[in-house]
């Protein structure tokens, strides 16, 4: 039997997970948590095979929790389960001693597969996602000029929604949104304007009249 620990924000997310791999002969779900830094304490008390790690949480993120039970739970393999799989945060992943990196959309009996791959040892990367973060080592192309906006219609919402100093839960409520997912977007959208915060993505999508 395959023990798992299932970390997510979002009580929906988690239950719905949790329901979906308990469907599964050899799954056991031994533990949830809706924050990052409850991850190594519900680890060390269940012993979970594989940490199943949102990204964006409270307290601190699913990377940083994976780095943290290698060193400190390293029986507990981390599959960093997000949704959206961003080459930035896939080498984080690896870096942090995670074990895989699948998005949120991959079909049920893809997601079982690769918790069965990573407790055999292996590390499990969509192909996709594994040449996006090998083009992102390569040289920087030109960005974007100013007049074409590298923002997709939910991140430009988002930050519309930002610019008046809304909270991420006002905006959540605002656009019908759940709040991790409304993260992302704040998240992609700060890196494609080559922000370093979201106070500053706003200002410069505005000045260069991309909201």
């Amino acid at each position: 039997m395959i023990r798992l620990l299932l970390a997510d924000d979002q009580q929906l997310v988690r239950s719905a997970l949790a329901a979906l791999l308990a469907l599964e002969e050899d799954f056991e779900v031994v533990a949830t948590v809706g924050r990052g830094d409850e991850v190594v304490a519900a680890a060390k008390a269940h012993r979970p095979d594989v940490a199943l790690l949102d990204i964006e949480m409270p307290g601190i993120d699913g990377l940083a929790a994976a780095r943290v039970l290698a060193q400190e739970v390293p029986q507990c393999r981390s599959l960093i389960l997000t949704t959206f799989g961003r080459p930035e945060h896939l080498s984080r992943a690896m870096a942090s001693g995670a074990s895989g990196f699948v998005v949120k959309d991959v079909p049920a009996e893809q997601l079982a597969g690769a918790i069965r791959r990573v407790v055999a040892g292996e590390r499990v990367v969509e192909p996709a996602l594994a040449a996006e973060a090998l083009a992102a080592e390569a040289p920087a192309a030109e960005a974007p000029a100013a007049g074409i906006s590298p923002l997709t219609a939910r991140e430009r919402d988002v930050l519309v929604a930002a610019r008046a100093g809304a909270t991420v839960p006002q905006i959540a409520e605002r656009l019908f949104l759940p709040e991790g997912t409304v993260r992302n977007y704040l998240s992609l959208a700060i890196a494609k304007v080559g922000a370093h915060n979201r106070a500053e993505a706003v200002k410069t999508a505005d000045k260069r009249g991309w909201l």
